[in-house]
């Protein structure tokens, strides 16, 4: 099967998607329960989500999401404590991880033996580590006028189709020991992935060169509707790969790009249209829902989170 990303379809199924918006609710789709109680799933959260709070004070965080409704998480890596500690704090808020992000270099990352990396996630109870992003080349460097964001894009223009086939070796290689300890390895996107690349993107080459029976990816739906695909189509297009879903918003007038560009909102006061995502994503394998929001915040961001996850637990489809 041809895993390559059909761009045209998926800019054509968002044309689509702002036609349905023309039509009555009822015709656009019949009434259902709400989504998690349905599916008997909980809603998760993925801590980078309430910036340095966790690192911070990771009891009181946790206490605190789960006050909310919060039972599913995702770490941005071990805020610097070791994984038993961690698991104490999960298991005295009553919530689980079931993930966790690998940085590029440091305590947890793809570069520790990968033995290493199945202890710690086994201590936290984590079945999935996942590479929130790429390795910026040894040496890149801001140049004048740059902020963060185009510094990235820079480099995905500079370094051509050979970094992410490169990266599709490694996420292969490490995945393979992983796999054999009972722990799945994900790639997480944000928009600069499909960026034009000779004719392809970045993902398109990720996607046919990483071995499905080893690598998943966590689709991140804010950056792909900040690219300018439609998130149901591009679902549908990687069902049986994509394993775990940031469910993320995206205010509307966003223009389209693929420079690390996005505005944000909390889940529910946005463009996306959730009661179509949310069960697109579950029929293409999902099973871990992760709410996300980057920066700037409009509220604070615990606020965010609790609005984001009243959305969710209400929302019917």
């Amino acid at each position: 099967m041809n895993l390559a990303l059909d761009r045209r379809s998926l800019l054509m199924g968002a044309a689509g998607t702002a036609a349905a918006f023309a039509l009555p609710a009822c015709a656009m789709r019949a009434p259902a329960g709400r989504f998690f109680d349905r599916l008997s799933l909980p809603v998760g959260i993925q801590l980078y989500a309430l910036g340095d709070e966790p690192q911070k004070d990771l009891e009181g965080t946790l206490a605190k999401v789960a006050a909310i409704g919060f039972r599913d998480i995702e770490l941005p890596g071990l805020l610097g404590r070791d994984a038993a500690t961690i698991r104490r704090a999960a298991d005295n808020a009553g919530v689980s991880i079931s993930s966790i992000h690998v940085g590029a270099q440091g305590d947890f990352s793809l570069s520790n033996d990968s033995q290493k990396l199945l202890d710690i996630a086994g201590m936290i109870g984590a079945r999935q580590i996942v590479v929130p992003m790429f390795q910026l080349p040894a040496g890149a460097k801001l140049q004048p006028g740059e902020d963060f964001a185009a510094l990235i894009a820079r480099t995905v223009r500079e370094a051509g189709a050979d970094m992410w086939v490169k990266l599709a070796a490694r996420l292969n290689e490490k995945a393979v020991p992983l796999k054999a300890g009972g722990v799945s390895l994900g790639y997480h996107n944000h928009s600069v992935e499909f960026a034009p690349i000779d004719k392809r993107t970045g993902w398109e080459i990720l996607a046919k060169e990483t071995d499905p029976a080893l690598v998943h990816f966590e689709a991140d739906i804010g950056w792909i509707v900040s690219a300018g695909l439609d998130p149901v189509a591009f679902l549908k297009r990687y069902s049986g790969r994509v394993r775990q879903l940031h469910v993320k918003d995206v205010k509307r007038g966003l223009v389209p790009n693929t420079q690390m560009r996005t505005d944000p909102t909390e889940v529910g006061t946005g463009s996306v249209d959730w009661a179509r995502v949310l069960p697109a994503a579950y029929a293409a394998g999902v099973r871990h829902f992760y709410y996300e929001q980057e920066p700037p915040f409009a509220i604070p961001r615990i606020e965010a989170a609790a609005k984001s996850y009243a959305f969710l637990a209400q929302l019917r489809a």
